[in-house]
């Protein structure tokens, strides 16, 4: 059993990452447009680009993973080294410096590039370092609904924080305000990172004799049909999630005409997030994890595409329906990544090759490619809707931001619920197969 202190440790961990990702989700593409002052389509292409170094560089840090020896461990050393690296690079990404377009341009790609290489080499052992602590998949359930819980309120501190703060320290001047909020939240981060690394212990290990070749474990990772369901879930479910959060700001402050309600909006919706994520461990033990992820899924469409169909004056309605949108999509979220750590024992079980890192990076890849398609629609349709910044805009922008905001992002859940279906894991089979290996080593 894992004590719940660790599993708070553990769960501070994603705070520290939600912290950046959501910033990153909420409101880096507003950043760049209004702040920084690039073009929607320049920022949506430059968001796509910087994710495809992701191909090289995710499976590479999970293969990295998977061979760590130290004395903290195989996962749990990287929070400690990339921390500090990690607050720093997330205060130059948004930093504005003086500089002419072209240079702004490059800049900016440079430091999201940065960001994002940064994010991937402490990101990736956080999230393998889940599988380490347990073998019990309720426990593994209960993990990941404390990781996604303490993660959400990452995302409370930046909804309800940045733009308040931003205003307040930045005195009128929003480059110096985002620059001077990151500078406060990235040293909240380090510190939850570190708060993570001493309080988690490993307890899963992989065998040190085993080492197979990076040949052998990236042939070991593709024979497992379960961890390819996984990826193509988590690539539709983060483009269409990533699609609706990024506009949201933009929802708000154009189409229902209050950008003084934008904190409250996103607040709601995360608060929602973390409610429902810490129902998904009691849902998790009364029901099987395979349909109620179908059904959460297919719940948070229709709930998605019910925004196409509400007024700009029905305030109320449109937060109901955000609100409930982030409940039951992210309920399902700890159940996505407890089915993980499955397919970890099952690609075991049915290869002989543990690979731990490479199965988590892979997916994480997958998932930000998915962060990288969803934010690129967001620019490019904001381009092609003809938005501009600070300015009223057209009936045909604001339908348009309205189309992107609900029933495109909802196509992302059907698929993900269509794709599901072919997921075999439950949980007789996980005990089963953590069974025969357990057999089999001893």
């Amino acid at each position: 059993m894992v004590s719940i202190r660790e599993k708070i440790a553990y769960g501070l961990g994603d705070t520290a990452s939600n912290i950046i990702f959501q910033t990153v989700m909420m409101f880096l593409l507003l950043f760049y447009t209004d702040v920084v002052g690039l073009s929607p389509a320049v920022v949506g292409t430059m968001f796509l680009a910087v994710r495809l170094i992701d191909a090289v560089t995710d499976p590479l840090m999970g293969a990295i993973t998977d061979r760590t020896q130290s004395r903290w461990g195989q996962f749990r050393p990287y929070l400690l080294w990339l921390a500090l690296p990690f607050a720093i690079v997330s205060i130059l990404a948004f930093t504005t410096p003086d500089l002419s377009d072209n240079n702004k341009i490059f800049y900016a790609f440079t430091t999201y590039t940065l960001l994002m290489v940064a994010y991937t080499a402490i990101n990736i052992p956080y999230c393998a370092l889940g599988a380490a602590l347990t073998t019990d998949a309720k426990e593994r359930v209960s993990v990941q609904s404390y990781r996604f819980v303490f993660g959400m309120l990452g995302g409370v501190i930046v909804a309800a924080a940045t733009m308040p703060m931003v205003q307040w320290l930045g005195e009128g001047d929003k480059a110096k305000g985002y620059q001077l909020t990151m500078v406060l939240m990235s040293t909240l981060g380090l510190v939850l990172f570190l708060l993570c690394f001493i309080g988690t212990k490993e307890r899963v290990k992989s065998s040190v004799e085993q080492q197979p070749t990076y040949k052998e474990s990236f042939k070991s990772l593709w024979q497992n049909d379960q961890w390819r369901i996984l990826c193509l879930s988590g690539l539709f479910l983060l483009t269409g999630q990533v699609l609706k959060l990024t506009l949201a700001v933009y929802y708000v402050k154009y189409f229902l005409g209050r950008e003084d309600l934008i904190t409250a909006f996103l607040t709601a919706g995360v608060v929602a997030s973390m409610v429902g994520c810490a129902i998904a461990q009691p849902l998790a033990k009364r029901v099987c994890k395979i349909k109620a992820y179908i059904s959460l899924q297919i719940i948070a469409a229709v709930l998605c595409a019910a925004s196409f169909f509400i007024k700009p004056d029905q305030l109320v309605l449109a937060f109901a329906a955000f609100i409930a949108w982030k409940f039951f999509l992210d309920m399902a979220t700890p159940l996505l990544w407890a089915k993980m750590a499955d397919t970890i024992d099952y690609g075991q079980h049915k290869t002989g090759v543990r690979v731990t890192g490479l199965v988590y990076s892979s997916i994480i890849f997958f998932i930000k490619m998915g962060i990288a398609i969803g934010g690129a629609l967001a620019g490019w349709l904001l381009s092609y809707y003809g938005y501009q910044a600070d300015v009223e805009q057209s009936e045909t922008t604001k339908q348009g931001l309205l189309l992107s905001f609900s029933l495109l992002p909802a196509l992302g859940s059907i698929i993900v619920a269509w794709l599901m279906r072919n997921y075999s894991l439950n949980d007789s089979q996980v005990l089963e197969i953590q069974g025969k290996l357990q057999h089999s080593t001893s």
